[in-house]
């Protein structure tokens, strides 16, 4: 408790819903994240979440393993269980920084907990926002970074994200803290550092408080972004896709707003339908050969990515004694009568009427008694097949891998 109260600005509120919770921290080493693990088991009798730390060594420095030692170390006299992940940077065209950040979230987004604290303070988001806005990256990038995210399924907090360095360096000197220097953070060939320590200085000396005049704006920005756009981020977040540019970001919604086409994005394909987003890996679908059911429980059908499964029923679904039956893909005009006071109607229109996406229809299996089609996933058994209310039946359902 008296850890917490040296930095009055850490977010407690977002530790509430942590209670029995897997937490871990991402610990570099350095002054920041060493700070937030020391807090944050302060704070862990009040908010009872299961602390955790997660070291991820990327090998690029030569001090890489001195760093993991000094982790190890330090959550061994914290009492704090570290992970240690060691991976493999390949530099990319958009260069080392890009692909190590990549690298590491791929890691992190491995881990089997519930959340990951990550210890970026009111400083990074100034910077963070200075920096987007300098590259032209509109309104999303002047947001800066959001203090609750997500990292796939995982939770991604950032507790110190309205904790100046200035207060960092101050608390970890009352404590007595140790950490490690990267020593690329004096490298004034890299971006932020070139901001960090040419500009800020130059913009210190007139704008005292650009630090957290910044971070407010962001604040207000995140605020009052569109709710499409808001939501959209959301959903590729929630999925661990990364964050589009503004121009490709404003074709995404154009494409969402016109409910149709597609777009690929990040090793996956985005598919929009009536307002909603669909997100899949690209497949080359496999060639489909028609196939007897004979009466199973079960019909593995890989080559459309799931199995057909028929429960026994009373009074409900395919009339059990019509077997054998063939599994077939449409090829167009097939009708089906669900109500027996209504005709036949094309499955075209029955599946727009069930909100089935286009794509998803061509490679649904559909059960055929010779030519007459007896039943379609998502719309349901002909009336002419429908078993009798008091004889045995098979409801099928279709279950996608």
């Amino acid at each position: 408790m008296a850890a917490s109260r040296k930095l009055p600005s850490v977010d407690t509120a977002l530790l509430v819903p942590l209670r029995g919770k897997r937490l871990a921290v991402g610990l570099s080493g350095g002054i920041d994240s060493v700070v937030l693990l020391h807090v944050l088991c302060a704070l862990q009798p009040q908010f009872r979440y299961r602390l955790s730390a997660v070291h991820v060594n990327h090998g690029i420095s030569p001090n890489a393993r001195g760093w993991e030692k000094f982790c190890s170390v330090f959550c061994r006299d914290l009492e704090v269980p570290l992970t240690i992940r060691k991976i493999k940077v390949v530099k990319q065209r958009k260069g080392l920084e890009a692909a190590a950040r990549d690298a590491r979230r791929e890691a992190l987004s491995k881990l089997s907990v519930d959340a990951i604290a990550l210890a970026h303070h009111l400083d990074d988001q100034a910077e963070t926002v200075l920096l987007n806005l300098l590259r032209g990256a509109g309104i999303e990038g002047a947001s800066g970074m959001a203090a609750q995210s997500r990292l796939g399924k995982k939770l991604l907090l950032r507790p110190l994200l309205c904790v100046t360095r200035a207060e960092i360096t101050a608390y970890a000197a009352e404590h007595q803290l140790g950490w490690v220097e990267d020593e690329s953070n004096r490298d004034t060939a890299l971006t932020r550092n070139f901001l960090r320590r040419e500009v800020g200085p130059v913009l210190e000396s007139r704008f005292p408080r650009w630090r957290e005049s910044l971070a407010r704006a962001a604040r207000h920005l995140a605020k009052e972004r569109g709710e499409p756009t808001r939501q959209f981020r959301k959903f590729l977040e929630s999925r661990g896709l990364k964050a589009p540019s503004e121009s490709r970001l404003a074709e995404m919604l154009k494409q969402a707003a016109a409910g149709r086409g597609a777009i690929k994005h990040d090793g996956v394909t985005l598919r929009f339908y009536r307002g909603k987003v669909f997100s899949g890996k690209e497949k080359k679908p496999s060639r489909f050969k028609p196939k007897t059911w004979n009466g199973e429980s079960r019909l593995s059908l890989p080559d459309l990515g799931g199995e057909l499964r028929f429960k026994r029923v009373r009074g409900q679904g395919i009339d059990a004694q019509l077997k054998p039956l063939q599994v077939r893909l449409r090829s167009g005009g097939e009708r089906l009568k669900l109500d027996a006071r209504r005709t036949h109607r094309t499955l075209k229109n029955l599946f727009q009427e069930a909100g089935i996406p286009p794509w998803e229809r061509e490679r649904l299996p559909l059960l055929y008694r010779g030519e007459e089609l007896v039943w379609a996933p998502g719309l349901g058994v002909d009336v002419k097949f429908l078993a009798a209310s008091r004889a045995d039946g098979l409801m099928p359902e279709w279950n996608a891998f």
